[in-house]
């Protein structure tokens, strides 16, 4: 857990605040090809990869975060998402 008011708190609200803006425009507004999904998604992506060995420094030390469970429950519910028919 992250001290109220510290950097990777401060991050951690900023990057869930973008990504709750970009799907809010996604899912309400215009539906947009998968080409332009992709691109936005691909982007997404990059910047989270950038964003995420800031935040895993501060809890390497920490035995109870199990960094590696976590990717792989992503890659899960990313397979289980690709099956999904709209």
């Amino acid at each position: 857990m992250t001290e109220p008011g510290s950097a990777l708190g401060v991050l951690a609200l900023e990057t869930a605040t973008v990504w709750h803006a970009l799907a809010s425009v996604m899912v309400e507004g215009p539906a947009l090809s998968g080409e332009e999904a992709n691109y936005v998604l691909a982007r997404v992506v990059e910047v989270l990869g950038e964003v995420l060995p800031i935040a895993a420094r501060s809890v390497a030390d920490n035995p109870a975060v199990d960094l590696p469970q976590y990717a792989e429950a992503g890659q899960d519910i990313g397979t289980a998402m690709r099956d999904m028919k709209p």
